[in-house]
Order: structure tokens, then C-alpha cells, then sequence
């Protein structure tokens, strides 16, 4: 009986413990954010550089991992949902395995685009480069069910990333009165991506 009363004193003693802030789900952490800066503006600039520094915690490394597990996590039920016969239409195996890489990528080519919106160049390019690897990992993928229909996804979609940075990169020189364009970085193409030297010297 004592035991058991301790081990009751024990818990509630750890729910004490327990901030509220603590178990805030996402959605309901940022309307408090929202509310302690509406009520409390001196704290802005200090969110800011926490906010700041926050995005730029970014590696190309980790960027590349993500990729890479982007797109070989998906499988043949993926693309058996996406293809064949729908409401809508036919769906062709390829156009259906197209849909899923594409969905699979485009987070990261949407948050590049938001580090150069937020002056953030650095990090935008940390984000290219593990794109880049990141498709180069997988652009031989032997057994990949959804590679299969897209073999030329990976090639295609790196350009595609190396286009978006270069347009992105660009307009901050075009903006900054600087008439250079900018280069990607060659030492890390030969290094990290030599079968694609080509392709990233030509964005």
C-alpha cells in the first residue's frame, strides 16, 4: 500500500513538472507565438534572429539524406493508387510515377526558393547541392518500382533544381548592382557529383 501511494505521489509529481507549453500541438505553439509577439512587439527582433538562425541550421548532407529517402520510400503502392483507370481518366504507369517524384521533391525546391526570399542565399545553396547529390544517389536505383517508369526523373530534376537556384541567385546579384553571374560551386560537383559535372556547370 505504501509503495503504491509513492508511486501515486511519484506521478503526480511528474504531471506538475509537465509545462503546458510542453504538449502544444504545432499548429497551436504558432497562435501562441503569434500572440506573445501582438501583445509584446519588443520581443520581434529577437524572435527574428531565433528564427533566423534556426533556418539557417542547413547542410547539404542532410538535405541529400531526406532526398534520397523522398523518393525511394515510395513503392509499388504508391504508384499502383496514382495509375491505371480512375473517375477522371487513364493514368499511364510513367505519368502516375512522374506525379509521385515530383510531389516527393518539391518541398525542398520550395523551400530553397523561400531561404532567397528571406535573404538567406547561403542556405539556399546548401539546399541545391542536397538536392543535387540526393538525385544523384538514386539516378541508377536498380528494383525501384516507381524509378523504373521515371529513369530520367533524376538528371532532369536536378536541372531543373540547378535552373531554380540560378534564377534565385541571379536576381539577389541583379538586385545588388553586380552584372556576375553566379557560378555553382565546381569543387563540389567534381567531388560529390563527377557523372554530373556537365549538367551543374552548364546552370
Amino acid at each position: 500500500m505504501a509503495k503504491q501511494k509513492k508511486q501515486r505521489g511519484a506521478g503526480k509529481r511528474l504531471r506538475k513538472r509537465t509545462s503546458i507549453l510542453d504538449r502544444l500541438k504545432p499548429e497551436e505553439a504558432e497562435v501562441v507565438l503569434h500572440r506573445v509577439l501582438a501583445a509584446h512587439r519588443e520581443l520581434r527582433a529577437e524572435v527574428q534572429q531565433i528564427a533566423k538562425s534556426l533556418l539557417g541550421e542547413v547542410a547539404f548532407e542532410c538535405v541529400a539524406d531526406e532526398v534520397e529517402h523522398a523518393v525511394r520510400d515510395l513503392g509499388l503502392d504508391d504508384l499502383g493508387s496514382r495509375a491505371g483507370k480512375h473517375s477522371w481518366g487513364y493514368v499511364s504507369p510513367t505519368e502516375a510515377a512522374w506525379e509521385l517524384l515530383e510531389e516527393s521533391v518539391s518541398p525542398f525546391i520550395e523551400d530553397m526558393k523561400r531561404q532567397f526570399e528571406l535573404g538567406l542565399d547561403a542556405e539556399a545553396l546548401e539546399i541545391c547541392k542536397g538536392l543535387v547529390l540526393g538525385l544523384y544517389r538514386v539516378r541508377n536505383e536498380k528494383g525501384n518500382e516507381v524509378l523504373g517508369w521515371a529513369p530520367d526523373f533524376p538528371a532532369e530534376t536536378a536541372a531543373h533544381a540547378l535552373a531554380t537556384w540560378h534564377e534565385g541567385a541571379d536576381d539577389k546579384t541583379a538586385r545588388g548592382g553586380r552584372r556576375k553571374q553566379p557560378i555553382f560551386p565546381r569543387d563540389f560537383a567534381r567531388e560529390f557529383v563527377p557523372e554530373w559535372e556537365d549538367l551543374t556547370s552548364s546552370s
